[in-house]
This record gives C-alpha cells, sequence and structure tokens, in this order.
C-alpha cells in the first residue's frame, strides 16, 4: 500500500494558500466599505484545515508516485472548489451550498457558468473573488498539464513530456523549477492585460478582475452584460488579444525565453489554432453575410469577439448571439468541443487532438485506395506510435460519451433539447455560457435544479481534468496494482 503523506501534504499547502488568499477580498470589503465575516471565517476555516494536513505529514517522502499523482490531481480541485465555495456560503448572498459549490466549482475549472442573478450589484469582495479562483484555477491547470499529465499517460498528454528522465519519481524536483516560470509568466501576462484594460477606460477594479479571468480564459465578469457592458472596441480587441495568449501552450513561452524566437510561428498546434480562428471568424461572418444581404450591416468586431470566446472557453460574450441563427449555434457547438491548445488554460478536447484524429482518418482512407501503402502519423516531426493513437481515440470517444450522458441526465431533469444538449456541452468543455433563453448569453444557471447543478458540476471537473485522471480512481484495478 502507498504512502499517501506526500498528496495530503500538498493538499495542506494548497489549502494554506487558499485561506492566505482570502486576506485580498478582506481588503477590498474594508475599501470598498462591505465589511461582511464571510471571508475572515472562510479563510480561518481553509487555513486551520490546511495547517492540520501540513503537520500530520510533514515526514512526507518528497516523491510522487504514479497513483498519487492521480489522487493528487482530483483532490486538489475537489478540495479547492469545496472550501473555495465557503465565501459564497458566509456572504450576504444567503447562497445554498449546492449553488456556492456550483459556482465555485465554475471558478477554479475555470467555466465560467454562473448562478449569480445580478453581477451589477454584487458586492466587490465576491466579483473579487470569483475572478482569483479563476485566475489560481488556470495557473492550476497549466502546471498540472505540464508537470503531471505526460507522466500519467491521458489522453494523449505524453507527447508534450519534458525530457526522457521525466518519471513519477521525479516529478516534485523538476516541477517546483518549471512552476516558478509558469507562474511568473502567467502574472506577467496578467499585469500586462490589466494595463490596457485600465487605459482603454475600465476603473481599477475592473480592469484587474477582468485581466483575471481573461488570461484564464474563464470568462467571469462583473456585469449581467460581460464584456459588452463596456462596449468598446479597444477593449474587446485586449480581451481578443490575451484570450489568444492565454489559450497558446505555454511551454512555448519558456522555450521563447530560452532563445526560441520563432516558437509562436513554428509550433505546429499553435499555427492550427490560429487558422481554426480564422476560418471560423470567416465562416460566421459569410452565413450572416449571405442571411443578411449585406456585409455593411454585420458586426466583424461582435463575430471575431465570441468566435474566439467560444473556441477558447472563455465565455465572454459582447450580444446575444444566439439570434443570428441556427447554423451559428451549431457551429458555436462544435467550436466548444474543440477547445485551445494542451498546455494552455483552454479547455476541450484540444487542438493537438484534432489534428492528430484527422491524420488518423486521412491514414485510413489512404490505406483503402492503398492496400499496401505505409503511412504514419506524425506530430511535431515525431512519429505518433499505436499506443499514443489508442490514447487520443479512447479519450475523444469517452468526451462524446460522458457528453452524451450528461445530455441524458439533464433531459431527465426536464430541461429542453438545447438548454440540455449546449448545457452538457458547455460543462465539460469549460466554455461558460449555454445556448437558449434560460443559460445563454443573456440567461443563467440559477434556474436550474439542484440536480442538474451537480450533475454539471461533475461534469466541469471531469472536464477540467481530461476525464481519465478522475475516472480512474473509481477502478479497483487500479490500486490493487499499486
Amino acid at each position: 500500500m502507498s504512502n499517501y503523506k506526500t498528496v495530503f501534504f500538498i493538499l495542506g499547502v494548497l489549502q494554506i494558500i487558499l485561506g492566505l488568499s482570502m486576506i485580498v477580498p478582506i481588503i477590498a470589503q474594508f475599501y470598498y466599505n462591505q465589511v461582511d465575516s464571510g471571508f475572515i471565517g472562510s479563510g480561518l476555516v481553509s487555513i486551520i484545515f490546511g495547517v492540520l494536513f501540513f503537520l500530520s505529514n510533514l515526514d512526507y517522502e518528497k516523491k510522487l508516485t504514479l497513483p498519487q499523482a492521480f489522487l493528487l490531481t482530483a483532490l486538489s480541485w475537489l478540495s479547492i472548489a469545496i472550501f473555495g465555495s465557503l465565501p459564497f456560503v458566509f456572504s450576504d448572498l444567503s447562497l445554498s451550498f449546492t449553488n456556492a459549490f456550483f459556482e465555485s466549482m465554475s471558478g477554479i475549472t475555470t467555466t465560467g457558468s454562473t448562478i449569480l442573478t445580478n453581477l451589477n450589484e454584487t458586492p466587490k469582495a465576491i466579483l473579487l473573488w470569483r475572478a482569483m479562483l479563476q485566475w489560481l484555477g488556470g495557473i492550476g491547470i497549466i502546471v498540472m498539464a505540464i508537470t503531471l499529465m505526460p507522466i500519467m499517460n491521458i489522453g494523449g498528454m505524453q507527447l508534450f513530456v519534458i525530457s526522457n528522465t521525466h518519471t513519477p519519481e521525479k516529478i516534485l524536483p523538476k516541477s517546483k523549477e518549471i512552476s516558478i516560470r509558469l507562474i511568473a509568466i502567467y502574472s506577467s501576462l496578467t499585469l500586462v492585460c490589466a494595463f490596457f484594460y485600465k487605459i482603454f477606460g475600465m476603473s481599477f477594479f475592473d480592469s484587474i478582475v477582468h485581466s483575471m479571468t481573461t488570461i484564464a480564459t474563464g470568462g467571469f465578469s462583473n456585469y449581467n452584460e460581460s464584456i459588452g457592458y463596456f462596449d468598446s472596441g479597444f477593449i474587446e480587441l485586449t480581451a481578443i488579444i490575451f484570450i489568444i495568449l492565454g489559450s497558446v501552450p505555454f511551454i512555448a513561452y519558456i522555450k521563447y525565453l530560452g532563445g526560441d524566437k520563432k516558437i509562436f510561428i513554428s509550433d505546429t498546434q499553435i499555427k492550427t489554432f490560429i487558422k481554426i480562428l480564422i476560418f471560423s471568424i470567416f465562416i460566421i461572418f459569410l452565413y450572416l453575410s449571405v442571411k443578411n444581404q449585406s456585409i455593411f450591416e454585420i458586426n466583424f468586431r461582435e463575430v471575431s469577439f465570441n468566435v474566439v470566446s467560444i473556441l477558447t472557453g472563455t465565455g465572454y460574450v459582447t450580444n446575444d448571439f444566439s439570434k443570428w441563427g441556427q447554423f451559428p449555434l451549431i457551429y458555436f457547438l462544435i467550436l466548444m468541443f474543440i477547445g485551445g491548445c494542451a498546455g494552455s488554460t483552454a479547455c476541450g478536447i484540444k487542438i493537438f487532438r484534432v489534428q492528430i484524429l484527422y491524420q488518423f482518418i486521412s491514414n485510413q482512407l489512404k490505406r483503402i485506395i492503398y492496400p499496401r501503402g505505409i503511412f504514419n502519423i506524425k506530430y511535431d516531426k515525431n512519429n505518433v506510435d499505436e499506443k499514443f493513437m489508442a490514447s487520443i481515440i479512447s479519450f475523444i470517444f469517452l468526451y462524446i460519451l460522458i457528453f452524451f450522458v450528461i445530455t441524458a441526465l439533464l433531459s431527465v431533469d426536464g430541461l429542453d433539447f438545447i438548454t440540455a444538449i449546449s448545457a452538457a456541452a458547455t460543462s465539460i468543455s469549460n466554455v461558460g455560457p449555454g445556448l437558449g433563453d434560460i443559460i445563454g448569453p443573456n440567461g443563467n444557471f440559477s434556474y436550474l435544479s439542484n440536480f442538474s447543478k451537480w450533475i454539471l458540476s461533475i461534469g466541469m471537473i471531469l472536464g477540467r481534468l481530461e476525464l481519465f485522471a478522475v475516472l480512474v480512481l473509481f477502478i479497483p484495478s487500479f490500486w490493487r496494482k499499486y
């Protein structure tokens, strides 16, 4: 039986960090004269539990084995979602635990779905805390995707292993060095984004909150109208640029700083991501032009912004795109599934899996025409063997299967087809708003039942942690092996 002291030691550290981070909303409460005891009590509870975990596991082994990596991945997100919900429970909003947990899970997984019905009147500390949860979730998923997932063999993520010596026993020493660099890059992008938001018209508070949720591709906003509240082309352009910067592989930033100055134009995943963005903007613009019979009636700014927001899973909106017609809704549903790049804050199936699946299908068609031909699948000049291919295909199959299961469960709860299918897609793809009148761009998830909210919360953590990282924990043979 493995010793899990390392797991609980790290969980203790995370809880302490979470509790200490609540000091920031407390400062905001005093500054805006909106003081209540919610964050003080929540911070103390989080720190106390963190200290207990920390002190009781001080003699940890300073290494992380494979089963420990899986357990840490799932428990870290679950525990932060639970303790992160306490400020919502103890606040003057009087939220039930279900609503508070949903909001917290939506934040930490950078989904962006919300149950808060009047953001314009919500206390500043709560708005700041939602943004902080998304910001912490964004950097957390980047670190995990680059350090843990490659050795966990999840859905082809082993393609992004950092070095040949990246074994489970060497995770912690290697991850410390990488994590420091990633946090520095992530923080710098956030500050630069906040600076441009401020000079283009946002208040200091709005610029800080929106910069955190922009880089995290989370989409929580301070206003019911989302980014559309500002009605500013410069703010929307800033959002587009930094959403894209948050959706590219963060390992590319490290490579760039290490001397590879062409990484952003040579990386195959980034190139495909940009191509999909350009094509999607063009196809939606073309459809709306034909539908309206005039290109001069189409707002290119709105089309570009909403395409970028949906593909990356950010979830910001500038207007109600559900009024554009049926085709954009179906196309946006497809974009929700694709997502951004691996090793970024974006979620979804990920660009690299779409690339490899395309090559696989293409080779299968070629084999029909040329039965004796030999066709290899390559990614970034490296051969993709059958083990990688099986891992990617199984991930995509499971992704679609869970999507249909969630849709079916939501339908059983009485939701209409559009609401059920878009809610399932937005949860597992961590996008934010769904489609339709209930949960669409102008809607809200507060109208759903508690059953639906728990189903969607499960979908959020499954999608954020690449499915297998959670599901493998429920297989008895996995534990017997270790």
